[in-house]
């Protein structure tokens, strides 16, 4: 295939999971791109369909393989088209993500009409993939070795297609070296590896001339990124770590912000915490998973670090920054957890004011040691009733965290709009990440507005365009 701007097929990808795998999918429409295809958000009207998967629960895998399923029968109907001798469309279906690189064959076995697999390794093998699978092929791509980050050369080749949004995501690092007893992330993506300095600084600076007002940096445990660089050959003999880099993006002109996601507790350094003290445009939102509030039940799922150790970095993180905002996922039902051990998670929530928290039920994950547990799994009826009462619990700290906010005065960065009532309501978030909904005019989408916090529900808040410099 040669490269050309002239589209004369259409790509749809319906992504799932985490923000990588919406980073993934830039980069995959950004090749396709140059291989004649545009992308579309109708599916009936694509010639390529890809589901970019994530492994992490069951629901999630399950969600995939009935999109699928819906791809099939289409695929199904077009061929019958075709046998009538009637005009159709060659449709191919391809799976990529998670789901790929841990099913792999088995997905064209259990999907006679997929196409192609092809697993996080095995994204920049695109264009060649493609070609194989117009030429009849199936195939499944989904090499154990994780890729490396190159020093460029690869992605160089081809341009990010970016969602259109203020935000762009860039991954500095993938993988994971902790093996938590529940998580498939280190046989998906890997062991850690990250990508040089100079690489995330130059697409930053790409991203912001490209009108782009946030950056995000994305990795499994973005604050042990640096691990895998040598100071000396990749960092001018600094030593390469994420507060270091949070320091030199922060030196990119012009009007932005930074944020980066996801924390592992115990790899939040001083340094760093200080580092997004000192930085202007680094965000005060922290995501720091702590996933049980037994300190027990964290020994059993490999986590490095107790209830009070996680305590203790969440009163150093609220010491330093007044509008901070920490958030933080849990698990209920993890194998062997008592009524007492789940309690501990609730009052967690509490202890540590967090604002707010992901919730999901354990799901056995293959190759994952938990999953051997069988004999301690937790029913179903108990694992989803105790989901009920940590949502709930979670509504009720979002609600408190959000009340707290009123009064105050806080930047606002304008992200979309509504008409209500005749009403032009916008909504941005704050630097800590809460949603705010206030009236304004359209023109002031992507701009930076201070807003005065007026009232708060349990997910946003409400505001009004506060005129005054001054910023709580």
């Amino acid at each position: 295939m040669e490269n050309t701007k002239h589209f004369d097929k259409k790509v749809y990808i319906e992504t799932m999971g985490c923000q990588m795998n919406k980073s993934d999918t830039e980069r995959i429409l950004g090749m396709l791109s140059h291989f004649g295809y545009e992308q579309t958000e109708d599916a009936k009207n694509a010639d390529l369909l890809i589901v970019n998967t994530c492994s992490i629960r069951q629901l999630s895998a399950d969600k995939a393989y009935s999109l699928v399923g819906v791809w099939g029968k289409w695929k199904q109907e077009e061929h019958k088209k075709e046998l009538e001798g009637k005009p159709f469309r060659d449709i191919k279906v391809a799976f990529c993500g998670c789901v790929a690189q841990q099913d792999k064959e088995k997905l064209l076995k259990r999907f006679p009409y997929v196409d192609l697999v092809f697993g996080t390794n095995n994204v920049y093998e695109l264009p060649d993939l493609i070609r194989r699978i117009n030429t009849g092929e199936r195939v499944c791509a989904t090499n154990e070795t994780p890729k490396k980050f190159t020093d460029g050369e690869e992605e160089a080749k081809y341009e990010i297609k970016r969602a259109k949004s203020l935000n762009a995501w860039i991954p500095i690092m993938e993988g994971c070296n902790n093996f938590c007893t529940y998580c498939i992330v280190p046989f998906t993506r890997g062991r850690e590896r990250s990508r040089k300095p100079s690489e995330i600084i130059d697409e930053a600076k790409k991203a912001i001339k490209e009108g782009f007002k946030e950056i995000t940096l994305l990795g499994q445990n973005v604050d042990s990124y640096g691990k895998t660089l040598d100071k000396d050959k990749d960092y001018d003999g600094r030593d390469v770590t994420l507060a270091n880099l949070l320091r030199d993006l922060n030196k990119i002109d012009g009007k932005f912000r930074i944020r980066f996601v996801t924390s592992y507790p115990t790899d939040i350094t001083e340094d760093l915490i200080q580092a997004v003290k000192e930085c202007d445009k680094v965000c005060e939102f922290f995501h720091i998973p702590m996933q049980s509030g037994n300190s027990k039940v964290l020994k059993e799922m490999n986590r490095r670090y107790n209830r009070e150790e996680y305590g203790e970095i969440v009163k150093k993180i609220r010491d330093t920054f007044e509008n901070v905002a920490i958030t933080s996922d849990f698990i209920a039902g993890f194998p062997g957890e008592t009524e007492e051990e789940f309690l501990d998670t609730m009052s967690a929530i509490d202890e540590f004011e967090l604002d707010y928290s992901n919730t999901a039920a354990y799901s056995p994950r293959v190759k994952t040691k938990a999953a051997k547990w069988t004999d301690r799994f937790i029913d179903e009826d108990t694992k989803f009733e105790r989901l009920a009462r940590l949502n709930e619990k979670n509504r009720q700290a979002c609600l408190k965290s959000n009340e707290k906010c009123t009064g105050k005065i806080f930047e606002i960065l304008v992200e979309s709009f509504e008409e209500k009532d005749g009403k032009i309501i916008l909504a941005g978030r704050a630097r800590n990440n809460k949603i705010v909904h206030f009236e304004g005019n359209k023109n002031l989408i992507g701009e930076f507005v201070n807003v005065k916090i007026t009232g708060a529900s349990t997910w946003h808040l409400r505001g009004e365009i506060f005129s005054e410099a001054s910023i709580t």
